[in-house]
């Protein structure tokens, strides 16, 4: 890339001809979904929403032709692993809500139990997907927090109200991480989950391949 890059550059200095011509577009049969790798369980009592001071201690990655089985195969690498059953927790800012029922959906058809909280419960409810309410800390108990600790909850997808919000969510974080519970604190990552969990269990799982070999079949 660096060397065709520059050659495009300096073709007018140089008078060699541009490789432009010459690329053509390949078929790349696989996705591939890398994922960072933070020691959050280091420091179970900070929140892991990222910020400036964060260091990531490695990387991996998730090749497949499935972009579902790719994106499990990251997170698995993490020890992150997603859960095949069990249930979900879904509760999310304002700015999120609109993708917030076809979230469930996808979860309650991928045969989890639904739990949400407050306005986040009363709209999966509305849209007649099966969901059962839970507490926050500060609404009574048994709670969020209860539920984690006692192994009730497999996932979670809380993403971040920040500064707007009146109550403080982070302890959901800060259990998930200490009981190990995988977490997703954007919509996008809940999709992801949620497309990855779908391959696994349709069983298109495709079995392991070399690196070269994937690049062998680009064309």
């Amino acid at each position: 890339m660096v060397r065709i890059a520059t050659d495009i550059i300096t073709s007018k200095l140089t008078g060699r001809p541009s490789p432009v011509p010459e690329l053509k577009d390949k078929q790349i049969g696989h996705y591939g979904v890398k994922e960072a790798v933070f020691p959050f369980n280091m420091f179970p009592e900070v929140d892991p929403l990222l910020g400036p001071e964060m260091r990531s201690t490695g990387e991996v990655l998730g090749i497949s032709p499935s972009f579902g089985e790719a994106y499990y195969k990251a997170q698995e690498a993490t020890k992150n692993k997603l859960p095949l059953e069990g249930t979900v927790l879904l509760s999310v800012c304002d700015r999120d809500k609109p993708e917030l029922v076809d979230i469930a959906k996808s979860f309650h058809e991928l045969g989890f139990k639904v739990i949400a909280t407050g306005k986040s419960y009363e709209m999966i409810k509305e849209a007649g997907i099966p969901c059962e309410k839970i507490f926050k800390i500060y609404e009574g108990r048994p709670n969020i927090a209860d539920q984690i600790a006692n192994g009730e909850i497999q996932m979670i997808i809380n993403t971040p109200a920040g500064k707007t919000s009146a109550h403080d969510d982070s302890y959901i974080r800060k259990a998930a991480i200490k009981h190990r519970v995988p977490y997703m604190t954007t919509m996008a990552a809940a999709k992801a989950s949620a497309e990855g969990i779908k391959a696994i269990k349709n069983n298109t799982h495709l079995g392991v391949k070399s690196l070269q070999a994937h690049h062998a079949d680009i064309k």
